[in-house]
């Protein structure tokens, strides 16, 4: 009794070993699953549903380190099985040379770090349209002193590429007559004249937490057979109308058409 009372602290080894190893080994499953799921979407061309595709190589990075990491925990647990060591050597893993305890993971932390993967895994990616727009349609944009608009014809330009030049002109009868030929997702209020909607589009700076939605007005008769959150391609010319109150550029559009989503949707400032 003497013997089994010295070291009461040891009654419990094995089965804590044997919970701390179930940790590893789920941290191991999580680390190889993010890296994982980091590359499906990079081969997937889903990443730019989340992130602005100049921030891409970070991705490449995470990938790279979560599988190096995941798969040097798996060996790592594996050839200390194999050599005998079994749970003792998973749970000295966490230890010190001078027998302190360090970095042990709770199962709280790991369901946490769980969460963003089972949820980039059951959730399918779409980037962000009409449904997500919370607080209405911005009518000016980021301004970014590397931009020079009126380089840009005005054929070519974009939804953003029109709000900059919009932006930098103080008269905006100056636009009057200009053609228009831009891609977007249809946006309405109930506020909205029944012959008026807008052609918008989402920026993305960083990554879809400072998504932030712009549009054009646009004014055509075809507005009643557009549904809400369709993508068309609006062609037209630029004319100085009243739109939410205020005197700004509006598309009187001359054709409307349905298209698909573009595969990159987001505009980057």
């Amino acid at each position: 009794m003497s013997v089994l009372n010295a070291h009461p602290e040891h009654d419990h080894a094995p089965e804590h070993g044997g919970a701390q190893t179930t940790q590893l080994w789920l941290k191991t499953a999580i680390l190889l699953g993010l890296g994982i799921y980091f590359v499906y979407n990079i081969l997937t061309g889903n990443l730019t549903n989340y992130i602005n595709e100049r921030f891409a190589w970070l991705s490449y990075v995470a990938a790279a380190l979560f599988l190096v990491i995941g798969a040097y925990s798996a060996w790592h647990l594996l050839t200390a099985h194999r050599g005998g060591h079994g749970q003792h050597a998973a749970h000295e893993q966490d230890h010190d040379h001078d027998g302190h305890a360090h970095g042990e993971i709770s199962w709280g932390i790991l369901a946490i770090v769980a969460i963003p993967l089972l949820l980039g895994t059951l959730i399918p990616s779409r980037p962000l349209g009409a449904e997500a727009v919370s607080g209405g349609v911005n009518i000016s944009a980021v301004e970014s002193a590397q931009v020079t608009v009126l380089s840009v014809p005005p054929l070519e330009r974009n939804v953003l590429d029109w709000l900059r030049a919009f932006n930098r002109e103080t008269d905006m009868t100056a636009f009057d007559g200009q053609p228009v030929d831009v891609i977007g997702f249809i946006y309405r209020e109930p506020t909205f004249a029944d012959d008026q909607f807008m052609v918008a589009r989402f920026t993305v700076s960083c990554c879809v937490a400072d998504a932030s939605a712009i549009g054009l007005a646009v004014q055509s008769a075809e507005t009643a057979s557009l549904d809400q959150g369709i993508w068309v391609r609006v062609q037209g010319t630029l004319q100085v109308g009243d739109f939410r109150g205020e005197r700004l550029p509006v598309i009187q559009a001359s054709q409307i058409d349905v298209v698909d989503q573009p595969d990159h949707p987001y505009l980057y400032p």
